[in-house]
């Protein structure tokens, strides 16, 4: 007696029609394009994820940039005055104290400035 595979390919489908909900025209009903779609959208969204980390670094970085110019100094005279000065602040919290803190961040820049 032989076993059919109905259930588990059924199954198999119907995880990757779930994936591909909402995807345009044929790309949510026919199986061969679903499959096509869903594994290309899983890649892209991999590669969006490393991206992401890419694109707030930038951020941080023009935020900095625009706090340090107001400051009369630049970006990279900053990173500079800071590395030599010892101090390891990251570029997220730099760009948040720039934001929210304006006062310890001049305290900063005097110091980079200093070193």
């Amino acid at each position: 007696m032989r076993i059919k595979s109905g259930v588990t390919t059924r199954a198999h489908k119907k995880k990757f029609f779930k994936l591909a909900k909402g995807n345009y025209s044929a790309k949510r009903s026919r199986w061969r394009m679903v499959k096509q779609q869903v594994e290309q959208s899983l890649a892209e969204s991999y590669i969006g994820r490393k991206d992401k980390k890419g694109n707030f670094r930038s951020l941080w970085i023009e935020r900095i940039n625009a706090a340090c110019r107001e400051n009369d100094t630049t970006y990279s005279r900053l990173m500079g005055g800071l590395k030599k000065a010892g101090v390891t602040l990251n570029r997220k919290m730099l760009s948040e104290m720039a934001i929210r803190d304006g006062s310890s961040f001049k305290k900063i820049v005097a110091l980079a400035k200093g070193a």
